[in-house]
């Protein structure tokens, strides 16, 4: 074991040697080594980016919730979108009757949106805000977080009562340095009341996403403000444990047909959507997502690698001398072949440092529009690919040194 260390340390002094000598050409070799660590790194990036992104809106629906509406979420090729855009509208009578007849449904809200301005005295939203009409049992179907104030409550839908709950990057807008619970901001023409303040949830372009954007007002109030009869209405059950989705939507599917007065002819007038249809759209975009990624950084790490193959074939060449005294002397072929494969794993970890380092400002920029995360594990996924490049394309020119006859070596001009 200590022979095998020495011959180790001995190997890895004379490859930064060796390094250290031919500098250029060794820089030269590493540019297709790190072109492929930046790629494999700005890949993994922006794909852990865009998973968290769509993570968090896949969570912000809920995975045991279920969406009563009017159109389909995901529509194919072959859909006609005339038929249901002739659908008649979505109204909250449907979830009265939900409420009253499923027995899959742990909690049920009704939504409607529109978009407004806001306002609060002197200060103005850049843009618009979108306004959700939503019962008062919303939070019992979504997860809501707030960081001040409360949740408005059954007697504030009964009484059509004009209070909201902000976003977070609405209240930072709008309040900068004041307390927004018990002021009154004016969405659109009118006043509400600020009782609540959701916890920040994204972390963006703008430094918000979801309902940091948004305003929850009862559903009463924005019913008689603005009106349900020309807007689409969404009707939202979360599932009840002991109760699977499909189990819920078959059920749904039933007392949504009675609720809409269809007759066993008529098809469907109306969708039951879940975050599952959205998760199976989008993994064959996923997929070829990883599968040019895959074949862009595997081209670039080929090129690499066939650099590194090139250089350490000359440095044998260069050293065929070198080699031949070594052997001479009584050299064995495992230190000849340990020391050629120690330099050529040195240029390429040489190249993975410089390219991990070149893609940290890759990673703070896509960082500044997706929450995106440079993980240890990437960092020496990269090296360890690095290691591989070295064992696999200098293991020939390495055993071509190991093999080497002394006397032919010491001919060698």
């Amino acid at each position: 074991m200590s022979g095998f260390l020495f011959e180790l340390v001995e190997g890895l002094r004379i490859a930064l040697r060796a390094i250290r000598v031919n500098k250029l050409r060794s820089l030269l070799t590493t540019l297709g080594i790190i072109i492929g660590i930046v790629s494999v790194t700005a890949m993994a990036t922006v794909v852990s980016g865009i998973e968290g992104e769509f993570d968090a809106d896949m969570a912000e629906l809920g995975t045991d919730v279920v969406y009563i509406e009017r159109m389909p979420w995901i529509q194919g090729p072959n859909t006609k979108w005339w038929e249901f855009i002739n659908r008649p509208r979505m109204t909250e009578d449907v979830g009265d009757v939900v409420a009253k007849r499923s027995r899959a449904a742990a909690a049920i809200t009704t939504q409607v949106r529109t978009f407004r301005g806001a306002k609060y005295q002197g200060r103005v939203l850049p843009r618009g805000v979108v306004v959700n009409g939503v019962s008062a049992s919303y939070p019992n179907v979504h997860d809501v977080q707030l960081q001040d104030g409360f949740f408005f409550s059954e007697l504030d839908d009964r009484a059509a009562r004009r209070v909201a709950v902000i976003g977070a990057e609405i209240a930072l807008q709008l309040f900068p340095v004041e307390d927004p619970i018990g002021k009154e901001i004016r969405l659109g023409g009118t006043r509400y009341r600020v009782v609540g303040v959701g916890l920040r949830e994204g972390e963006g372009a703008q430094g918000a996403t979801g309902f940091d954007w948004q305003v929850r007002i009862p559903f009463g109030a924005f019913k008689a403000e603005y009106g349900t009869r020309y807007r689409d209405v969404s009707v939202q059950v979360k599932v009840a444990d002991g109760f699977s989705v499909d189990d819920a939507k078959d059920e749904l599917t039933g007392i949504v047909r009675v609720a809409r007065k269809l007759d066993a002819a008529e098809a469907d007038n109306f969708e039951i959507n879940d975050s599952g249809a959205i998760l199976a759209a989008v993994e064959p975009v996923k997929a070829a997502i990883y599968g040019i990624g895959i074949f862009l950084t595997g081209l670039s790490l080929l090129v690499g690698g066939i650099g590194v193959m090139n250089i350490m074939f000359v440095s044998v060449k260069e050293r065929t001398r070198e080699i031949g005294i070594r052997k001479a002397v009584g050299a064995k072929r495992r230190t000849i072949l340990l020391q050629f494969l120690i330099e050529a794993v040195a240029v390429s970890l040489i190249g993975g440092v410089v390219g991990v380092l070149l893609s940290i400002p890759v990673f703070l920029g896509v960082r500044t529009f997706l929450p995106a995360e440079l993980g240890v594990g990437v960092v020496m996924l990269a090296f360890g690919i690095c290691m591989a490049i070295g064992i696999i394309f200098g293991l020939a020119p390495a055993w071509s040194a190991a093999n080497a006859e002394p006397i032919d070596a010491l001919r060698y001009e």
